[in-house]
């Protein structure tokens, strides 16, 4: 599955245009990192713990998004984006979208 931010791909023209694909995990956070994470903002440097669960949303989501493309017959997904909400304190949803297409090779 070829994916990309751009509106095509540079290699492969748009046969087909499939629809709108998307992904989503809603992560919550853990008393325990937090309680690391607030140590961290008191020495400061980076909240390691939140990285790597942020990092591992957004594989969560773009996997998804690309099974869905793929459910749909897709062979790329054009115009990708990621964007996050507030579910509940303490949790977030982490969306993937984008546009399914069907392409041939140049």
């Amino acid at each position: 599955m070829l994916i990309t931010t751009q509106d095509n791909f540079r290699d492969h023209e748009i046969s087909e245009t499939i629809g709108l694909v998307k992904g989503n995990t809603i992560r919550a956070r853990h008393v325990g990192k937090d309680i690391l994470a607030g140590l961290r903002t008191i020495i400061g440097g980076e909240i390691t713990e939140y990285t790597k669960m942020l990092a591992e949303s957004r594989e969560q989501a773009l996997d998804r998004m690309v099974a869905n493309a793929k459910k749909m017959g897709a062979d790329g997904i054009v115009c990708v984006r990621f964007t996050t909400s507030a579910v509940m304190a303490g949790s977030a949803e982490l969306l993937a979208y984008g546009t399914a297409v069907k392409l041939v090779k140049n």
